[in-house]
């Protein structure tokens, strides 16, 4: 888990570092990806408008914050308080990091003289990656601390994830208002978030009443 979260928050600051200095070969990279998919946008209306229903609703950074929500409800009806405050601040630590990120980078968004769709404020890094990332991740890890499921339940669980990641994703370039390096560096920063947050509760949030509630060594 550490060397992941050592590895995804690199690639993510070089990545930050290959947009803020306009490498060509990634400008390149994104503008082809980016103009091939939008031609089949405006090609295909029905799949444009199924990406919108799940990018705006689906898969949505506010679907993904309510999921957290009702994880975060059921932690403190179970008395999991730490764990739920701790996926809170989370939660909170990832929106601000993307929107710091957002400000400090503002990288325009794709232009189009026939735009399917629209988006405003910054593009990198994506926060509906970002955020799907982030929550997948931590969701995934809850239920994995509570719940004993057999290999099939958490095959399904696992291929729901990792389709909603890699879908959001690409419904924002199919779309037209992110470049590919925008996803990628929502879906590095996701991870990263998501790593270091397991990490750190190892280390610092057990829950505390529980290790006080542990019988003294002896006791008869």
């Amino acid at each position: 888990m550490r060397s992941s979260a050592v590895v995804s928050g690199a690639l993510a600051v070089l990545l930050l570092v290959l947009v803020v200095v306009d490498c060509q070969p990634l400008l390149s990279l994104d503008r082809s990806v980016a103009e091939s998919l939008h031609r089949s946008a405006v090609a295909e209306p029905g799949l444009t408008r199924l990406s919108q229903v799940l990018s705006d609703w689906v898969w949505d950074p506010w679907t993904m914050r309510a999921l957290i929500t009702v994880a975060v409800v059921m932690l403190w009806w179970r008395r999991e308080r730490w764990l739920a405050l701790w996926l809170v601040g989370a939660s909170l630590a990832a929106a601000a990091v993307q929107q710091g990120m957002k400000a400090a980078v503002d990288r325009d968004r794709p232009a189009w003289a026939d735009p399917v769709d629209s988006a405003h404020y910054a593009a990198f890094p994506s926060g509906h990656a970002l955020t799907a990332a982030l929550t997948c991740a931590l969701l995934l890890w809850v239920l994995a601390l509570h719940w004993r499921e057999t290999w099939r339940g958490w095959s399904v669980l696992a291929v729901t994830a990792v389709v909603s990641v890699l879908g959001v994703g690409w419904t924002r370039v199919y779309l037209g208002v992110h470049w590919p390096s925008d996803v990628v560096a929502g879906w590095l920063l996701g991870w990263c978030g998501a790593a270091v947050a397991i990490i750190t509760y190892r280390k610092y949030g057990r829950n505390p009443d529980r290790r006080d509630a542990r019988p003294p060594a002896g006791g008869g």
